[in-house]
Parts: structure tokens; sequence; C-alpha cells
């Protein structure tokens, strides 16, 4: 496989689900505002950010092919990102408290338009940009399991402030969907763009 692939996030997770499963790929981490746009659905707004992403990194490294994601929890048509604060975290999981939600990840693999064309200029580039919906059922929460879980720190630095994969998996009680999408990359799905574009 193609050592030209790089990631242009600095998430530990997705790092480590790519490292899992065989993926050789370089990181650097993309630098762009992630706020949504007057009347964006939620959808629109995380293929716009993995899009966004991708196209940051490429455009310094258009030889190179660059996968871009972004990751966000939807309930009620809300999009929940990563928490602010500690009060924050705690507003997103009350919401999420005792009721389904979704999660969306979405992938953009941006790249030259052939492997062997060195000449080409980056405006050539193509860009192949999916997402992936998984629903996650969280159990009851109380006040006590809410303030202790965000006194470990786990929440903050994760889309709806928790983590599938860590503490908050004694709440998980149903998934729908890809486990791997909700840690924050839809691995089967980004391997068959990795393969349509040759990089397999």
């Amino acid at each position: 496989m193609s050592s030209r692939l790089v990631l242009a996030s600095a998430s530990p997770r997705r790092q480590e689900l790519l490292r899992n499963a065989g993926v050789a790929f370089s990181v650097r981490p993309a630098n762009i505002p992630e706020l949504p746009q007057q009347g964006e659905s939620p959808d629109d707004f995380v293929q716009r950010m993995a899009r966004e992403k991708a196209m940051d990194v490429f455009l310094d490294r258009p030889d190179d092919f660059v996968l871009g994601a972004d990751t966000i929890v939807v309930v009620d048509g809300q999009i929940l990102g990563k928490p602010r604060d500690a009060a924050d975290a705690a507003r997103m999981l009350r919401l999420l408290s005792g009721r389904p939600h979704h999660v969306i990840t979405a992938v953009c693999l941006a790249g030259p338009v052939s492997a062997g064309a060195s000449d080409r200029e980056p405006t050539t580039a193509f860009q192949d940009a999916r997402s992936e919906t998984t629903l996650v059922m969280v159990d009851k929460l109380n006040d006590e399991d809410i303030q202790s879980y965000i006194a470990t720190g786990e929440p903050m630095d994760k889309a709806g402030a928790y983590g599938i994969q860590g503490i908050a998996s004694r709440w998980i009680s149903r998934i729908e969907g890809d486990y791997f999408n909700v840690v924050g990359l839809p691995v089967a799905l980004v391997y068959r763009m990795l393969r349509e574009h040759g990089l397999f």
C-alpha cells in the first residue's frame, strides 16, 4: 500500500483505528474553524468539515492522498460537537440520557488525479466525501453519573461529550451500525475508498 496517505487529524483514536487496520499513513493535522453555517444540516456540516480538513492539508501536500474526517453527535436535529467546558459537557450528557441519538462521521479523501501525475496542479485534485451514520442508545444517567464522568476528563475532547470505547461504555446499551464510526472513523468505508482510488 502507498505510504503517501496523510491523515489530516490529530485524533489518537483515528490514528489507532487506521494502524489496527494495517493502513500506513503520516499525520498532518488540519487547522480550520469548525462552526456550522446558518441553516446548514448536520450531514452537510460534517461533510463540509471533512472536505475542508482534507483540502487544508492537500494544498500543502498536492502529491499525496489526504484523508480528512469529522464526527458529530446529533440529537433532535441539534449538532453536538466537543464540549466547551464541564457545564457544556453536562448539558450534552443530559440531552443524550435515556434516549437514542445518531453519530455521523464524514470522511473525505483528496488526492492527485492519478498516482503518477506529479505535474498536475492541486486544482485538478479529486475529492471523494462520504459519511456513515450509527444509532446509539444511552441508558438513563443521573447527576452523579454525569458529574463523576466529567471529573475523569474523558468527555472533554469528544463529540457529544462521551467516548464509546471508554468509561461511557457502561451506559451504551445498543448500537445500530458501525461501532468504529462512533469511535471516530468508519474503517470499512475508508478502506473501500482507499481501494477504489488505488491506495491498496
